[in-house]
């Protein structure tokens, strides 16, 4: 999963946070779970500690990576390449593999992955998934169907 796109998706569309066990829940959608994997950056704000330990609780193992500051400003802090390498890594022994991300970067490990035998599914809110993405995964699931499940309006507990 990437954190940072699906935490972005919700918060910009819906004014949200997710619910990242129904998330999970309804990645795994019945099948057994291998590894649930939770991409995020890390940039040192307070709430940070309390989020990483609900996606931990959740049932997500956490790959972190610090926010890159440039001299002139800018931030990076993305996890693509890793994403793709540990889903190419652990392609091997897995029928499906679920890409949680909205971000059109990640078509060709979908090609990847379903040329390799397997089914690539992904999960976004159709409003900020790349239409490339969702045309190349073998599914696609809405995460704007599942809104009422998934996403905790302010207030909500995590």
């Amino acid at each position: 999963m990437d954190v940072q796109n699906m935490y972005h998706s919700a918060k910009n569309l819906y004014k949200a946070r997710v619910n990242f066990r129904e998330l999970l829940k309804l990645a795994t959608a019945g099948r057994q779970l291998v590894r649930a994997v939770a991409y995020v950056v890390k940039s040192d704000t307070d709430e940070e500690k309390a989020f990483f330990d609900a996606l931990e609780k959740a049932g997500f193992e956490l790959k972190i990576k610090d926010l890159q500051i440039f001299p002139g400003g800018m931030k990076k802090g993305d996890w693509d390449v890793g994403l793709a390498v540990d889903a190419i890594s652990l392609s091997k022994l897995l029928d499906v593999v679920v890409i949680i991300s909205g971000d059109g970067d990640f078509e060709p490990l979908v090609e990847y992955l379903k040329f390799s035998g397997l089914i690539a599914e992904t999960m976004g809110f159709k409003r900020s998934t790349s239409a490339r993405l969702i045309e190349v995964a073998n599914n696609f699931i809405d995460l704007e169907n599942a809104e009422a499940k998934i996403l905790l309006k302010r207030g909500g507990v995590e």
